[in-house]
């Protein structure tokens, strides 16, 4: 039995790391309107200043006592989906920040707990229960009123529909990183999981940038005019978006279980809003709460119905968390 001592201090954990999580969307956006980057410039800093933290885990997880040996097909399984977390959804999450709101994009990405319970209904033949079917209705209903109330709002973008469709297909393949992450994290561990999986994704990200680069105008890093706060935002997202709450919320984890650490991340999609409204200035309206509530609700009743199945589970596919 957890005692309540570490159960307070695995919600806090898991609460501060899905609070900085959410502080993403608001520095992207912010380095797209003071910088006039473009994404994957921008991506490719992220990845690059998180690559130290990674490898020095990397390098402790393998002389930690106990170390799984991975083999080639684990490998691959590695890679794979890591390029699908780390490297599309994060893609696509950083072009489509370019042409809507945070607080949309936060309320779209958020889909992707009721994407996994699609994908392991249909790739893993697990039923669908009365409270999923309900679930998923209450998130896609919730969706759709905050989308047509950020249409009212947002009339004169015409790259609205763009930019949310690369954030649905963040959600997607997301999605589909984490029903392959409850199935490796068991074997290989968290940790050794995220680090590896992160490795392989930076990787892609770096070999992506440089090809361009060298297509266009020779490999190196072209960061232009405001070069000195592109590099603050790339650090800033790297530490307090990225490294930071992925290791916060591993710990949390290890403390109060997956599913508990999953509903605990539910906050994110209100920080966010919030955050979106006081450091850029995007409105809140009644359609964009409505749907925030209805869409956290349903994500409550998913990881509630999932707490439900895996109650005699011990805590180990403790990958499932929020990196965008």
């Amino acid at each position: 039995m957890r005692s309540s001592s570490s159960l307070l201090k695995g919600f806090l954990i898991s609460f501060t790391g899905a609070i900085l999580f959410s502080t993403k969307a608001i520095l992207v956006k912010l380095a797209f309107r003071e910088t006039h980057t473009d994404a994957l410039t921008l991506l490719t800093l992220r990845m690059l200043l998180s690559l130290p933290f990674y490898l020095a885990v990397a390098f402790w997880s393998s002389r930690k006592e106990g170390n799984v040996r991975m083999t080639r097909l684990q490998w691959m399984w590695v890679v794979v989906l890591g390029l699908l977390g780390y490297y599309l959804s994060s893609f696509f999450d950083f072009v489509g920040l370019q042409y809507i709101s945070a607080g949309l994009e936060r309320l779209i990405l958020f889909l992707y707990p009721s994407f996994s319970v699609l994908i392991n209904s249909v790739a893993f033949k697990q039923r669908l229960s009365k409270a999923q079917v309900w679930a998923l209705a209450l998130t896609y209903t919730g969706i759709g009123i905050a989308y047509f109330g950020e249409i009212r709002i947002d009339t004169g973008n015409p790259n609205f529909y763009w930019g949310s469709l690369f954030v649905f297909l963040c959600s997607i393949t997301y999605a589909c990183y984490l029903s392959g992450t409850g199935r490796m994290v068991p074997v290989l561990g968290a940790a050794k999981f995220t680090t590896y999986s992160m490795l392989s994704a930076t990787t892609a990200i770096l070999v992506h940038f440089f090809l361009r680069e060298g297509l266009a105008h020779g490999p190196a890093l072209q960061v232009g005019q405001g070069s000195g706060a592109l590099w603050v935002y790339g650090l800033m997202l790297a530490v307090i978006a990225t490294v930071l709450p992925s290791f916060m919320l591993s710990e949390g984890m290890k403390r109060i279980g997956a599913n508990n650490a999953a509903i605990v991340t539910s906050v994110g999609p209100v920080s966010t809003i919030l955050q979106a409204h006081f450091f850029l200035g995007e409105p809140i309206f009644a359609e964009q709460l409505i749907g925030t509530a209805l869409v956290i609700v349903g994500v409550l009743l998913i990881g509630w119905k999932g707490r439900k199945q895996d109650a005699m589970v011990e805590v180990t596919e403790g990958g499932k968390v929020e990196t965008g």
